[in-house]
């Protein structure tokens, strides 16, 4: 039964919103050449002329008198009205010119690539600007309810072709620049990839805000101006490295500093009582959060949202004079350097208790800046009188996974300490207005923080969390009852949001059996004096019990002797280690152990089950997802607030993944269905089924022109020139290296293919496999030594199969360094085979299968995340499935535990290919030791990739057999686009709107 406690959640009226009719505030355009004079005499006119200069600037975007744009004949003419962005290219092409001109990041001389570059992005976003102001002004007079989107990723990939897509304006700005001497693709590959994410869970928060926009939700993403980035990768012949990302150097022409957005944000100091009884947080750390504005325009709207970007300083009088003066200029510079580097790099190393102490300023500045700027828009359009209750009717906002969890403890803290509202008020308007999206079902990601470091950071907030804790034990105690101590033991070792902490003084008491009335009557007086007479009996038990102890003293004396005697010994092994240079020898350490007590359990806070307990609304991102997300990760919850959880199946943007990074398939699905409204309405997609039989040959065509692109890119990025008659065989683009995304079993299943080709003759070999490039990247983190050594091991094979004259082009291996948004947008519509192999409930959704599936890629993979769906949706007939099944992976690894797994002698033949040397001289036997033994850290096989191998080399048998029938492969191939309309963001946004925000479009007239 769900609790009616302070934790149960009121519903929200709905309110629908029809067109928004405003005039846009004027923004400050850009003079064409030919009216530069004009307009600097504009700007000192008087006042009642000064009125004028909104039209002029608006009309000067895209509009100027004719203008030579080379020495011959080629003109410009006007065709734009004023404060239209519909342009030809001749009036474009004057724009560019402009911004080449007056908007200069380059020296004058030449017109390069990069210069063209930035000029034509600026160019770009003063068209959006136009949007932009309207639909911000429309949000501010309708006060129509808005979703605020925190994540600590925006994974966006370059922006310029999605931008003037989403403008149709690509033909116009082609045209352009032709007439100024460049290729749109070739400007359009100078512009670096945005820096802000590293894998799904960015990408799904930027195809989300595409998915906004597009569908003119009232929405804001927030995040953080990383300046490195998480890191640029390379491959040396040690593996992989890190370098600082450089994305920043030349500055970014998409964003818009907002000098006059910036809050406060504290960290450490104290908590006092001040004597109107209130809770004051002073002295500390103080920084100020800057806010970095960049338009997202939606596909073929005016609709322009807003992702903030939050960067860190600090003041101007915290640089010490004096110190820098005096020589001190490091310490000068403390402040200063302290602020900048919490937005220096996304996920900083946690190895250390810096590390860890930078990561918490990082989640925390997002959610304190994010929250200020959001209460004080609320405050903005609320007017003279602000209502609190109505908070939760204007403002939503997504926690997307555990990283903002610390909006919680903020709102909180904000409502109560600065606004004056009562705990009670402040948590109702909390848990109205905060959702949670669960990202992860692995324990390792379930964030935990040290409540000790969060008490030196944070102090308030810890307050804040306590108190939280404690309605939850209540409410938790008012559920369950004190009845069954076991039972209730177990519900808040696995709910409390303070793990290993001891409860609070009111609930101890709560928890104290109540004592028996002193009221007595005579029945009962009668059955105290039987109750006497078993007392004299239980003393004479005790007497005889004290009789055995007393001998039981003596046998301990005796133990005691015996274990002076093996102090001797102890004492003898240290003379032995001293001996051998060893003086801190294992024996001493031994001794030392023996006689400690059991280490206190750290004091933790859990950020998971805050966010769950904050929140009105938990998802999960894929139906299997949400199924373990309820059954398994936060089952107690769910039992208690079955009404809070959901799935929403993630999605991703069909503008980004198929119509702009895939013209020739799109222009093909456009042809054979009759119209392109498949970009907006994704259903529309499975009318390719009735045109299977006809669609071949375009079909692979479209294919195979995107293979050649991908060929020369390949031989640029790794030096290896592969074959376009190969099957493009492609795992994790866009995606983290991580031993549960097993791309050791992947490799290790190439490495078996290649022993099998070299035990076999020329033909032979060609009649048993089909040629493959097999295609991997990813980063792994720079902590995690594993990932490190999967990388390392699969560059590695690649350099020996490369290599082999023999095998030649029916097996290449190669890593694509450095993977980001840009190079996912080349290799996903050539790919041919896709590898989703995750250990069976271990991957929430992924993102990446879907884009795989949409570009007609067929898929290979675990019943895993969104796998599980897209093959319902395709057809079971057209996904390659092998390997364990979710419900069966914890029998599987206890059985492992027990010695009873019977190992499969290919995998081991595998194993001891590897240690052979075949690879060089590298150690693998940290990478292969992990995949032995029963149990233990580092070994047991958790991720069973010796358990799926057999299953999963004869599932790629398969795939050769398919792939030798290209009819059938083409036929798999367009199904697989064809189901994949379900997994469009759009789809996935129209259902948080719906079901968690309780937004409604706004359209921008």
């Amino acid at each position: 039964m769900a609790s009616s406690s302070l934790f149960s959640i009121p519903s929200t009226p709905h309110r629908s919103y029809s067109h928004c009719y405003s005039i846009s505030r004027s923004f400050v355009g850009a003079p064409s050449p030919s009216h530069s004079k004009l307009f600097f005499l504009r700007r000192n006119a008087s006042a009642s002329r000064f009125t004028a200069r909104r039209d002029f600037l608006v009309r000067s975007l895209f509009t100027e008198t004719k203008h030579k744009l080379n020495d011959d004949d080629d003109s410009i003419t006007p065709h734009v009205a004023p404060g239209s962005i519909t342009a030809d290219a001749a009036s474009i092409a004057s724009s560019i010119k402009y911004h080449a001109e007056f908007t200069p990041l380059f020296s004058p001389q030449q017109f390069e690539l990069r210069k063209a570059f930035f000029a034509t992005a600026q160019s770009v976003r003063d068209a959006l600007i136009l949007n932009w102001n309207a639909t911000y002004d429309c949000y501010e007079k309708m006060n129509v309810k808005q979703a605020n989107y925190l994540s600590l990723e925006f994974l966006q990939g370059r922006a310029l072709l999605n931008e003037i897509g989403n403008l149709e304006l690509t033909g116009a700005y082609a045209e352009a620049l032709r007439k100024l001497g460049k290729d749109l693709e070739n400007v359009a590959r100078q512009e670096p990839d945005a820096a802000l994410g590293n894998g799904g869970l960015g990408r799904l928060a930027s195809c989300f805000l595409d998915s906004l926009a597009t569908l003119n939700y009232p929405a804001w993403g927030y995040g953080l101006r990383y300046k490195y980035g998480l890191f640029k990768q390379r491959i040396t012949k040690d593996g992989q490295e890190e370098v600082a990302e450089d994305w920043l150097e030349m500055g970014n022409p998409w964003e818009i500093v907002r000098n006059d957005v910036s809050y406060p944000v504290k960290f450490y100091g104290k908590v006092v009582e001040g004597s109107d009884g209130k809770r004051h947080w002073i002295g500390g750390e103080d920084i100020i959060a800057i806010a970095y504005d960049v338009p997202i325009p939606g596909y073929k709207t005016k609709t322009t949202i807003n992702l903030r970007l939050w960067s860190t300083k600090v003041r101007s009088e915290d640089f010490d004079l004096y110190d820098f003066n005096a020589g001190n200029h490091t310490k000068a510079c403390e402040a200063q350097t302290n602020a900048e580097k919490i937005c220096y790099i996304l996920y900083p190393g946690d190895e250390s208790m810096e590390g860890k102490v930078l990561r918490l300023k990082q989640q925390y500045t997002l959610c304190s800046a994010s929250l200020q700027d959001i209460i004080a828009r609320f405050e903005r359009r609320s007017g003279e009188y602000v209502n609190w209750e109505e908070f939760p009717e204007k403002v939503a906002v997504q926690m997307n996974d555990t990283h903002p969890t610390l909006c919680i403890p903020e709102l909180m803290r904000i409502l109560i300490d600065l606004k004056g509202l009562t705990w009670r008020e402040a948590w109702k308007i909390t848990q109205r207005t905060v959702a949670y999206t669960n990202h992860t079902v692995l324990p390792e990601a379930l964030e935990k923080w040290s409540l000790e470091l969060m008490q030196k950071l944070l102090p308030r907030h810890v307050e804040i969390i306590e108190m939280i804790d404690e309605e939850l034990i209540n409410t938790i105690i008012s559920e369950y009852g004190t009845e069954d101590p076991v039972l209730l033991e177990e519900k808040l070792k696995a709910m409390r949001i303070l793990e290993n902490v001891d409860f609070p003084a009111s609930v101890k008491d709560l928890l104290v059996q109540p004592k028996e009335s002193s009221i007595v009557d005579p029945d009962e007086e009668i059955q105290s004096s039987h109750e006497e007479v078993e007392l004299i009996d239980k003393e004479v038990e005790l007497i005889d019990e004290e009789v055995e102890l007393i001998d039981e003293e003596v046998e301990l004396i005796d133990e005691e002797v015996e274990r002076i005697d093996e102090d001797v010994e102890l004492i003898d092994e240290e003379v032995e280690l001293i001996d051998e240079e060893e003086p801190t020898g294992e024996g001493t350490q031994k001794k030392k152990v023996l006689s400690e007590p059991v280490p206190e359990l750290p004091k933790m806070v859990r950020m998971a089950n805050l966010s769950v307990v904050g929140s009105h609304a938990v998802n999960g991102v894929a139906e299997i997802h949400s199924e373990i997300v309820k059954e398994e990760v936060f089952n107690e919850f769910f039992k208690l607030w079955p009404e809070k959880f959901q799935n929403k199946t993630n999605g991703v943007t069909p503008r980004r993944w198929i119509r702009f990074c895939n013209p020739d398939l799109s222009e093909l699905i456009t042809k054979w269905i009759h119209t392109e409204d498949w970009v907006l309405n994704t259903e529309k997609l499975a009318e390719l089924r009735k045109y299977d039989e006809e669609l071949h040959t375009e079909w692979r065509a479209a294919k195979k022109s995107n293979k050649m692109k991908v060929i020369s890119f390949l031989k640029e990025k790794t030096g290896y020139l592969v074959s376009p008659d190969a099957m493009f065989d492609v795992q994790q683009i866009v995606k983290r290296i991580h031993e549960y995304k097993r791309q050791l079993l992947n490799i290790l299943g190439i490495v078996y293919r290649y022993k099998k080709m070299k035990e076999m003759t020329a033909e032979e070999r060609k009649a048993k496999f089909v040629p493959r490039v097999c295609i991997f990247g990813g980063k792994a983190f720079a902590t995690y030594v594993q990932a490190k050594r999967i990388v390392k091991f699969i560059t590695d094979v690649g350099a020996t199969v490369n290599h082999d004259s023999e095998i030649g082009d029916l097996l290449k291996v190669l890593f694509v360094p450095d993977y980001n948004v840009s190079v996912a947008e080349l290799l996903i519509p050539a790919s041919e085979l896709s590898q989703h192999i995750s250990t069976a409930g271990m991957e929430a959704s992924g993102t990446s299968n879907m884009k795989f599936a949409m570009n007609g890629c067929i898929l290979i993979g675990t019943l895993d995340g969104a796998n599980v769906e897209i093959r319902q949706e395709v057809g079971e007939e057209n996904f390659f499935l092998f390997g364990a099944r979710a419900h069966e992976i914890a029998g599987i690894r206890k059985e492992r535990a027990e010695g009873k797994f019977v190992p499969d002698p290919c995998f081991e033949e595998v194993k001891e290919y590897v240690r052979s040397g075949i690879f060089g001289p590298s150690n693998y036997d940290e990478l292969i030791g992990s995949l032995e033994g029963n149990e233990g850290f580092g070994q047991g096989d958790y991720f069973l990739v010796g358990k799926d191998f057999p299953s999963y080399i004869e599932c790629q048998e398969q795939v050769d057999e398919a792939y030798r029938d290209q009819k059938g492969w083409t036929r798999m191939s367009i199904l697989n686009t064809a189901g994949s309309y379900k997994f469009s963001s759009d789809r996935t946004i129209h259902e948080y709107a719906k079901d968690i925000w309780n937004i409604k479009p706004v359209e921008i007239p």
